[in-house]
């Protein structure tokens, strides 16, 4: 994965539709944009996958969920992505986010069908989420985030670039509300600056507070 045309930034973003916390941190990278001279590439990754190796260390009600609900969402993201070119990505994501999260609606079809009318998709690729169609694509998208950032992890997953040039992935960063204005930047410069420092993994806290959507 290269550099953006016109020296930006480039920020690699991996995440599956259906996590409140991965929208989260996709709002932060939107508002990031807005302050510093990057610039956000959208890929997709899948709870579903990362988790069927363990399915059955998982809590029932956890798996439940990754039967019923995991696929869907993401399996229209990669055939809009496949059919209509990566540009779309961004906007369907925000457009299904809005729906499941902030109006918390979650993936029922007809937040997926409004999410791809009000992007100017086809609302027939609302079928891609009961079909594996792009099965192969979604598990390669999912595992070039996972080869970068290692499998001890969930989602989102966001590559930038390091010391020397090259990417470095995290998990995360997890937070809530979505930092705005120059919260957002600061936030950003801090994820360069540890990406810049050879040998450096994790920093982490217990969770205390629910996703704040406002």
């Amino acid at each position: 994965m290269s550099d953006n045309a016109g020296g930006k930034t480039p920020a690699d973003f991996w995440f599956d539709p259906l996590c409140p916390w991965a929208w989260m941190t996709s709002r932060w990278m939107l508002e990031v944009e807005k302050v510093r001279d990057i610039e956000v590439r959208w890929h997709v990754m899948s709870l579903a996958v990362l988790n069927e190796d363990r399915i059955d260390e998982l809590p029932e009600e956890y798996r439940e969920m990754l039967a019923t609900q995991a696929w869907g969402p993401v399996r229209v993201v990669i055939a809009a992505q496949q059919e209509h070119g990566d540009g779309v990505v961004g906007p369907l994501y925000t457009a299904l986010g809005r729906r499941f999260h902030n109006e918390g609606r979650g993936p029922v079809i007809d937040a997926v069908v409004e999410a791809l009318e009000e992007v100017g998709l086809p609302v027939s690729l609302a079928e891609y989420a009961e079909k594996d169609t792009y099965d192969t694509e979604l598990r390669a998208s999912h595992r070039r985030g996972i080869e970068l950032v290692g499998q001890d992890v969930g989602t989102p997953v966001i590559a930038v670039p390091g010391a020397d040039g090259e990417q470095i992935a995290f998990f995360g960063p997890v937070v809530t509300p979505a930092p705005k204005g120059e919260a957002a930047a600061r936030l950003w410069d801090g994820t360069l600056l540890v990406a810049s420092v050879p040998g450096f993994y994790e920093l982490k806290r217990t969770r205390t507070a629910e996703p704040s959507f406002d």
